[in-house]
This record gives structure tokens, sequence and C-alpha cells, in this order.
């Protein structure tokens, strides 16, 4: 499937800030997942809710049937994702993600992830390569210059217009508003209350 071509970007575009919330490892076997949609980093149009297992395999499937159930998803621009990870090791496709709802995915992540450090924790899995196959597949790295600098893959849209729509949303911190309202909400509703960044 070819990227989405944006001829203007703009400043409304709706975005879709998907993180999933805070849990204790062995205490759950369910993680809740949390997207909120954003009219570019100002307004906050709507909150969407699914569950994945904990260091399960169907990141992927409930992200997507999360967004094809909504009212929002002919609205969306694109969809941002705080790292592929969800749920401890759950790793979510973004290729899968993109071709089946035809959104573009834009992962986003605060440090340049390491690589060897994932892989030897993905190999306790009996699966292990499936999943190292997610992560090798959510593509190359890109640097996004600001303020405080992030790090984003990419799939179904041009980097330029990538790296445009995250400063757009940046607008109360480093991480794009969507993401980091999807954290804090998701961080809230599990916990009582939220804190940190996401």
């Amino acid at each position: 499937m070819k990227n989405k071509k944006f001829r203007k970007i703009k400043k409304e575009i709706r975005i879709l800030g998907i993180d999933d919330a805070p849990f204790t490892p062995h205490t759950k076997t369910e993680v809740m997942v949390i997207g909120t949609v954003f009219r570019g980093g100002t307004w906050l149009d709507g909150v969407l809710r699914t569950y994945v297992q904990v260091d399960g395999s169907n990141s992927t499937e409930n992200i997507i049937k999360m967004v094809a159930d909504s009212r929002h998803m002919d609205q969306l621009g694109v969809m941002m994702l705080d790292g592929i990870t969800f749920g401890g090791f759950n790793i979510v496709n973004i290729r899968e993600i993109f071709k089946e709802t035809e959104i573009p995915v834009i992962v986003v992540m605060r440090k340049l992830p390491n690589f060897e450090k994932i892989k030897r924790a993905l190999k306790r899995f009996g699966d292990w390569r499936e999943r190292w196959k997610f992560v090798l597949g959510a593509g190359e790295v890109y640097k996004v210059e600001n303020d405080e600098p992030i790090y984003i893959q990419i799939c179904g849209i041009d980097l330029e217009d990538a790296k445009e729509i995250v400063k757009l949303s940046i607008t109360r911190s480093a991480i794009p508003e969507p993401v980091r309202v999807a954290h804090i909400i998701a961080a809230g509703v599990e916990t009582g209350e939220s804190k940190g960044n996401a």
C-alpha cells in the first residue's frame, strides 16, 4: 500500500494518540489501552478504549478493531503510538495497522530504542522471532529536532509530513499532545491519579 499524500497539512488534522496504562508485572493478564482523538495538538475530540493481553500477541488486532469501530475513523488523518510495545511485550505490527485502517502510523519515542536489549528480552518467548519481525518491520528510526528532540518510526506517510505533524501536535511538552493525554488518561483511570510524563 502506498503512502498517504498530504497536499497541505491542516492545523486541525485529526490525530489518534494511543498509549497503555501502567501495570505491575505478574499482577494482571490484561492492560487498558487508551486512544485520544485530537484536532492538531490543541483540541480533544474523543476518547477510545481497548484492552490487550500482558506480553500477549493481540495488540495489533485490538487496536485495529478499536479504530474501525469508532465513529471518528473516517476523520482520522494519522495515528500516533507511544512506542510499539503495549502491555509489556505485546508488540504492534504497524504495517498491518496501516494496511487494515488506511491510516498512516507514527511511532513516537522519547529515546533511541536499544534494539539489542529488546531482542534479548524477546528471546524468553517461544514466538520471539515473530515478535522480532514486528520490531524490524517498524522500520528506520528518525530524529525529530525540536526544543527537546524525540524519535519516530513511520508507516504509510512521508517522513517530512510525519515530522510536520509531530511538530504541529507538540504544544505542551516534548511529546505530541494526543500521546501525552492518552498517557495521562490511561494512568489516571488505572491508578486513581496520573503522575509523570508519557
